[in-house]
């Protein structure tokens, strides 16, 4: 693994779950977004491991695009992987702040509890003003519905924490929404 990161492409931080296989359609759909995100100008970031962290690495790097994997001490890297380089972190929590703070936009992929989390606490973070608004998009039909629940029944201590989000149903409106920043 080369060691050697790009300084002038922005990072594209991707969230999303480590259960979903390569045989699934939407693992094959976030290899042709990662693709399309790379050769548009962005390098990414993973949590390093398989299921969507595979997906989005596996199009990054296809597309050209440097891909770092904050990966956990505590799991062996996955053989076979497609990084371009590799930051071991201690526990979740250095690796969530790793991926949250080191980031030029958020990519949030169907995903599972530890999703989740990682989106609440980027979205807090933006809500708050403790980071620069950036792109956090989420993407794939699973958000809407929990957006929606989410707007009726949280209690918000920042105004217009939902303007932080930017729900996505294509590849375009992805590549759309991170065309400024390229």
């Amino acid at each position: 693994m080369s060691t050697v990161q790009s300084t002038t492409r922005p990072r594209l931080a991707a969230f999303g779950s480590s259960r979903i296989g390569s045989d699934s359609p939407i693992y094959q759909d976030v290899t042709a977004l990662s693709k399309q995100i790379a050769e548009s100008g962005w390098d990414g970031m993973t949590g390093g491991h398989q299921g969507m962290m595979a997906a989005f690495s596996e199009g990054m790097h296809a597309g050209n695009g440097h891909i770092q994997g904050i990966t956990l001490e505590r799991f062996p890297t996955p053989p076979n992987n497609t990084l371009s380089e590799e930051i071991r972190a201690k526990n979740f929590f250095d690796r969530m702040g790793t991926m949250i703070e080191q980031a030029d936009a958020w990519l949030v992929l169907p995903g599972g509890l530890g999703t989740l989390a990682e989106l609440a606490m980027t979205w807090d973070l933006i809500a708050i003003r403790v980071l620069e608004p950036r792109p956090l998009l989420l993407y794939g039909d699973m958000w809407q519905p929990i957006i929606a629940t989410l707007s009726d029944q949280l209690v918000l201590s920042a105004d217009k924490a939902f303007h932080s989000i930017q729900l996505c149903h294509s590849h375009q409106d992805i590549l759309d929404a991170l065309e400024p920043y390229a």
